[in-house]
């Protein structure tokens, strides 16, 4: 059963209800999403730091970030700010997610990995720490002198040593680095195969989710494993590399929000609020962070529901995963038949050696 968590220090702040998971705090069911693209451009931290602060001020109490995203630092200056000015009484009143990045998606480079991300966010610990993909980009080969691979490209990907990484991300929970690990963009067979080993059960799967991209099954297999499904894109990330653009233009939403007197973004995050999921909601806008706030006083019909459920169902492919030399030959492969159908014009990414 959801819980409210804590508001914000000025007690004028929406109560974010909390979910339960199998390790580790109740995580809150909204968070704000930090990821921009380009990844990685740090010259946006500014922004990113005045956007949580505005967010912790609206009653977000849960961040969501990654190493690729290069929004650490931001969020850890926020934090250390909001703390410092009494909107917090410490850092632990927040739920904290980061990514490994699949540069580091290596047996030997998740502890260090891992240890790296607190001290950019200035804690000593993240409340969830994810696989980012259930991919590995290949490590610089040691015979080619000075070659490090910072440039995605179809090329350096490979297969991911998932037993390997998956006891090192054990390890930075048993060492408190993590209160919790769980995995993202994992099909239900890349997760039975998790589940075939684990010692510990993932947390927590973050996958794509919206009234387009619906996860049915997936949903289902993880409630029965215990597995808590985190929702991005819940408005189909227009803008992104893999983004649904007929989500937020779609005409039966348009008409459901008008029927309810809400937005369309609003209908969307309650949809996927009502299936049970943790909802990342990515907006640096004062008005619409408050606006997304606004979905729990409320509900959607059956009728509303019914209707959702008849849009026809599409996934970003990124494509930048599948290449006839990597792990993945097809999107069918790489979502193992998933919901697979649609576009995506996922390009190379520079990355930031630094982050």
């Amino acid at each position: 059963m959801d819980k409210a968590a804590a508001g914000a220090g000025d007690g004028r702040s929406a109560a974010v209800p909390t979910v339960a998971l199998s390790s580790g705090k109740p995580m809150p069911r909204l968070a704000l999403g930090t990821a921009s693209f380009p990844l990685g451009e740090t010259g946006r931290r500014p922004a990113v730091r005045e956007a949580v602060l505005r967010a912790l001020d609206a009653g977000y109490r849960h961040l969501d970030t990654a190493a690729v995203y290069g929004t650490e630092r931001a969020i850890g200056d926020a934090v250390a700010e909001a703390v410092r000015a009494g909107a917090l009484a410490s850092r632990d009143e927040l739920y904290i997610t980061s990514k490994l990045w699949i540069a580091d998606a290596h047996p030997g480079h998740v502890l260090p990995a891992l240890r790296k991300t607190p001290q950019n966010l200035q804690m000593e610990y993240v409340d969830l720490y994810l696989i980012h993909f259930p991919v590995s980009m290949r490590l610089p080969d040691p015979e080619v002198e000075g070659e490090v691979p910072q440039v995605l490209v179809k090329g350096n990907l490979e297969a991911m040593d998932i037993r390997g990484v998956w006891a090192e991300m054990e390890e930075c929970q048993r060492q408190g680095l993590a209160k919790a690990i769980g995995v993202s963009n994992f099909t239900c067979k890349k997760l039975d195969h998790l589940l075939s080993f684990a010692r510990i059960i993932p947390a927590a799967n973050q996958v794509e989710v919206h009234p387009y991209c619906r996860q049915h099954k997936l949903r289902a297999f993880c409630r029965e494993k215990g597995i808590q499904v985190c929702a991005y894109s819940p408005l189909g990330a227009k803008g992104a590399p893999w983004a649904n653009n007929s989500v937020m233009d779609c005409p039966l939403l348009k008409q459901i929000a008008h029927e309810r007197g809400k937005t369309i973004a609003q209908v969307c995050i309650r949809w996927v609020y009502e299936q049970g999921d943790c909802v990342i909601v990515k907006s640096f806008n004062e008005m619409r962070m408050r606006e997304n706030l606004d979905i729990f006083d409320w509900q959607l019909t059956e009728e509303d529901c019914l209707k959702i459920n008849t849009l026809p169902e599409s996934r970003g492919t990124y494509d930048f995963f599948v290449h006839e030399s990597g792990p993945y030959k097809t999107p069918e492969e790489f979502w193992d038949g998933e919901i697979v159908a649609g576009q995506s014009n996922l390009k190379a990414v520079s990355l930031d050696p630094t982050i």
